[in-house]
């Protein structure tokens, strides 16, 4: 591990950690569609339960009232920021091919903007709902009513929801004409169930502007239009500014977690944050000595590994100048199993450990001893970041000595780009109808941007975005699946992708061509035979040129 250069941590020491957008700094991979495409889910609207069809392993709390239900913005922002920066936050898994910290500062820069909205519909509710709170009440009533005999997801009252409305219309409108009472008690019941009306009016404008400015930010980050985050929650102001220094804190750990060498295995779930395997290619022959009247040189495992990286280096090299391989980054990975269906991974701690990373002298010493039994693996991993972070390609080499047979596995692993829920921008509410002259042509319309049960919902749960958990007791909340990552919890398949696939599978070729010919190399170095292993490196050479991804980690068996 000694002498590595800044550019093989990865992408977590190419970004300024200053509070606000991040920008990447020279040098750095600089891709930004991936990171944006989940950004872009804190400032959108539409059904929270999208992103469970995005991910079966997320699950939403039913709403005890559908009117306090949270949209997929405020379900998504509210939880990742929960989960990466609350006080009781678990490990988490590493992000490979995006920023996490950009995504959760644009989680933060959401929740803001609706608080600063919420706060101004607050003032409306305060206005015309404590001085005229039977007839607020009355009107949520009825919404609710709606809501419940509708659904609360754009579906039609039906024929006995609309007869219900009509009647309590009727009722309301009869009630109004024919006061039993009179005087200042008239004009209070009648204004109870105009005033909210004009509330309402007050509310949808404040709504409209702040819709305009969530969207404005979906469509900016969809469209490369590097909209930034500011988060000003997170610079404290003076010393005893606890909230904001918990905020800066919890991103600097986000961001220690982000460059940790550690990864975790998952039985069939593969390396989280890397993908499932899909292939695998193994070169096992016995060591025998070149000098029958000689031993072998002593050596290491951690010699072959050292070798096999110094050659990775020079992937991006080749005698022709047609562009091929981008800056790999490489890395020796420290491989802990956990359960299938664990929900839970632990940091990594101890006099081996340096802001959740294994030391070097640990690396080398897993690497050269625990290669049989429980305990950690080590494995070289070079991965390449693609289609501007939408595909993570990752080779892992590991190299064990048994006996006097010395083994060299190669094995492939992708990431898929973000699931599609994310890659979409937002459009236009329309709506097509007959024209009034020529009423067998139609014509589009276009629609408010926020309607009336939005206004309604909205200002309904102003007042109680003070209180989080009350919220979340009445609406419910998104339940993010475990262990979590940014980028692996909503990773689509790579293969139905037919370029990111054969991306995938040309890398394989290349990668395991360099790992073995420097293992060779080690051999003849300390006098090792190594025609056995040329004439077993020639055959799998042979092999992963006809490379189909599969299901290695899962054994039929």
């Amino acid at each position: 591990m000694a002498g590595f250069d800044d550019g093989e941590r990865g992408s977590a020491t190419g970004y300024d950690f200053a509070p606000g957008a991040e920008v990447p700094l020279s040098g750095a991979a600089g891709q930004t569609a991936a990171t944006h495409a989940l950004a872009s889910a804190a400032y959108r609207d539409g059904a929270v339960t999208d992103l469970v069809k995005a991910n079966e392993e997320a699950s939403v709390k039913p709403p005890k009232l559908s009117l306090f239900e949270p949209n997929l913005g405020e379900a998504f922002a509210r939880a990742v920021q929960t989960r990466l920066l609350g006080g009781a936050r678990k490990p988490v898994i590493q992000s490979f091919g995006i920023e996490p910290q950009a995504v959760v500062e644009h989680c933060l820069a959401a929740n803001r903007i609706r608080r600063e909205r919420d706060t101004r519909l607050t003032v409306v509710m305060v206005v015309f709902g404590l001085l005229f709170l039977p007839g607020v009440l009355l009107w949520l009533l009825a919404f609710q009513l709606r809501r419940s005999l509708a659904g609360a997801q754009d579906r039609r009252v039906g024929a006995f929801g609309a007869a219900a409305l009509v009647a309590l219309g009727i009722l309301a409108v009869v009630f109004l004409v024919r006061l039993p009472l009179s005087g200042f008690w008239a004009l209070y019941l009648r204004a109870m169930l105009v005033a909210p009306v004009v509330g309402w009016l007050w509310a949808k404008q404040i709504c409209e502007r702040y819709a305009k400015d969530l969207r404005g930010r979906w469509e900016g980050l969809l469209s490369g239009g590097g909209v930034g985050a500011r988060i000003p929650e997170a610079v404290p102001q003076n010393p005893g500014d606890a909230g904001a220094e918990r905020i800066r804190q919890n991103l600097q750990k986000l961001r220690a977690e982000q460059a940790s060498n550690l990864v975790y295995y998952a039985g069939p779930k593969g390396i989280l944050g890397m993908g499932t395997r899909w292939g695998s290619w193994q070169l096992a022959e016995e060591l025998v000595p070149a000098d029958p009247e000689a031993d072998i040189n002593p050596f290491r495992c951690w010699d072959v590994a050292r070798a096999i990286h110094d050659q990775l280096r020079m992937l991006e090299r080749g005698p022709l100048h047609t562009g091929g391989f981008t800056p790999p980054s490489i890395e020796h990975w420290i491989v802990s199993p956990i359960g299938e269906g664990a929900t839970e991974v632990a940091r990594p701690e101890g006099q081996d450990v340096e802001g959740y990373r294994f030391k070097d002298f640990e690396v080398q010493r897993v690497c050269n001893e625990q290669q049989f039994g429980s305990g950690n693996r080590h494995y070289l991993g070079v991965q390449f970041v693609l289609w501007d972070g939408q595909l993570v390609i990752t080779m892992l080499i590991t190299v064990t000595l048994l006996h006097h047979t010395l083994r060299i596995e190669v094995t492939g692993h992708a990431l898929g780009p973000v699931h599609p829920l994310f890659t979409t921008k937002p459009k236009a509410k329309t709506k097509e109808v007959s024209k009034s002259v020529r009423f067998w042509e139609t014509k589009e319309v276009s629609l408010p941007l926020v309607e009336a049960k939005e206004v309604v919902r909205l200002a309904a749960r102003a007042p109680l975005t003070w209180f989080p958990p009350v919220l979340d007791f009445l609406g419910g909340k998104l339940t993010l699946p475990e262990p979590f990552g940014l980028r692996h919890a909503w990773a689509d398949k790579p293969w139905r992708h037919r370029f990111m696939a054969d991306d995938a599978l040309r890398a394989a070729t290349p990668v395991l061509r360099v790992v073995h010919a420097a293992a060779l190399r080690v051999l003849e170095e300390n006098g090792c035979v190594t025609k056995e292993f040329g004439t077993r490196s020639k055959t799998l050479s042979d092999l992963v040129q006809g490379a189909q991804p599969g299901k290695a980690d899962v054994y039929d068996a």
